[in-house]
């Protein structure tokens, strides 16, 4: 198929990949026509840009002092390992052009080489350590959308992070709702009315608190066109429908 001719797969299939969420042979293939074909992998590069700015979501964090600590004691460590390994290339170079002695003469290289190895298990760690915390702190994805309008132009992409119980959205087009109007998020259960997840300000990127029960089986998310505010709760969308897209849970 040529993408080329079909620009709203091609703007779904640009998000999949950047996301994670294009798997196996139709990630290849994806991954062939962008280096054959310039539009396909300027798409892609869009959208991991676009992608790369949610990490402004994230508050800006001062590292605790323990941070620069274990920083500076990984350098000093690499520097005594280096010191290490050219005592006993040194070393080895002085055996080399001396006739043996026994293993006594070996002994100093001995040392270094288990001095080395204590600090090599010690850095392991320390980074073992570090990458494990920021596994831990990394926000998980469950579900996305990629909501579109009526023209099929990809307007904002929707995740689900089950650990923070919130829904985070951001804004990838250019629409304004005017300063008298709200864009208001609801979810499309199957034979059901729809329910609201919550009302949307102006800013190109927040997050609304919600449950896994909020997308639990809810195929479609759309956005609607309303008055300030938002509709009251407990009644239905009043204005147009003006995104939309497939909620998608991820498997891996």
């Amino acid at each position: 198929m040529n993408l080329i001719a079909h620009p709203e797969l091609l703007e779904l299939l640009a998000a999949s990949h950047a996301l994670g969420t294009l798997r196996g042979g139709a990630r290849r293939r994806f991954e062939s026509l962008a280096r054959e074909q310039a539009p396909v992998r300027a798409a892609a590069l869009v959208w991991q840009g676009r992608l790369a700015s949610m990490t402004e979501l994230q508050s800006p964090v001062v590292p605790d002092a323990a941070v620069w600590t274990r920083i500076r004691n990984i350098i000093d460590a690499e520097k005594a390992q280096h010191a290490l390994e050219r005592q006993r290339d040194e070393a080895n170079a002085r055996d080399a052009a001396k006739p043996r002695g026994g293993w006594l003469s070996s002994l100093a290289l001995w040392r270094g080489a288990t001095a080395a190895g204590a600090l090599a298990t010690v850095l392991a760690v320390v980074v073992g350590l570090n990458l494990r915390d920021q596994l831990i702190n990394a926000p998980a994805v469950q579900y996305v959308a990629v909501l579109s309008d009526d023209q099929a132009a990809a307007s904002m992409l929707v995740t689900f992070d089950p650990r923070k119980k919130q829904l985070v959205l951001q804004r990838v087009g250019s629409y304004a709702e005017g300063a008298d109007k709200s864009l208001q998020l609801w979810a499309l259960p199957p034979g059901g009315a729809p329910r609201s997840l919550g009302v949307l300000d102006n800013a190109p990127a927040l997050r609304l608190a919600a449950s896994e029960s909020d997308v639990h089986q809810v195929p479609t998310l759309a956005v609607t066109l309303e008055a300030k505010g938002g509709v009251p709760p407990g009644s239905g969308p009043k204005g147009p429908i003006v995104f939309k897209g497939a909620l998608i849970e991820k498997t891996i």
